[in-house]
């Protein structure tokens, strides 16, 4: 009994699991248009990332530098933020530090390719 218990719940975890992947895919798939009428593209993936092709207009901080935290606590507060990377995953989770620090207009414009149709601006070299 005790057996199928620990199935149960295994089972269970594994689950939620699988849902909250799957929402957070869902939540970066946003195809819908964003303005960036006075707002900063930031661009999180690496250099290199950067350099072979960028949403026009943005600045790059690299999420996986040491220092991203510092970088961005740099930056205005008060300043409406798109920011982007490879798929939405290092977007996200540079949103989630920002907000740590005290950003609050913040957007997750998800990929490079989906950022630059929804900006309605071209990828750049």
């Amino acid at each position: 009994m005790l057996k199928s218990i620990k199935e149960k719940f295994v089972g269970l975890v594994a689950a939620v699991a699988l849902i909250a992947s799957v929402a957070s895919l869902y939540a970066c798939a946003d195809h819908s248009p964003i303005s960036a009428d006075g707002a900063v593209i930031l661009d999180v993936r690496t250099p290199e990332e950067f350099a072979t092709g960028h949403v026009e207009g943005a600045i790059n901080i690299n999420y996986r530098a040491g220092d991203f935290e510092k970088r961005v606590a740099e930056l205005d507060r008060d300043t409406r933020y798109v920011v982007y990377c490879r798929s939405g995953n290092r977007s996200g989770k540079s949103i989630q530090i920002m907000e740590k620090v005290g950003f609050k207009n913040l957007q997750n414009a998800g990929g490079v390719q989906d950022a630059g149709k929804r900006l309605g601006l071209p990828i750049v070299k």
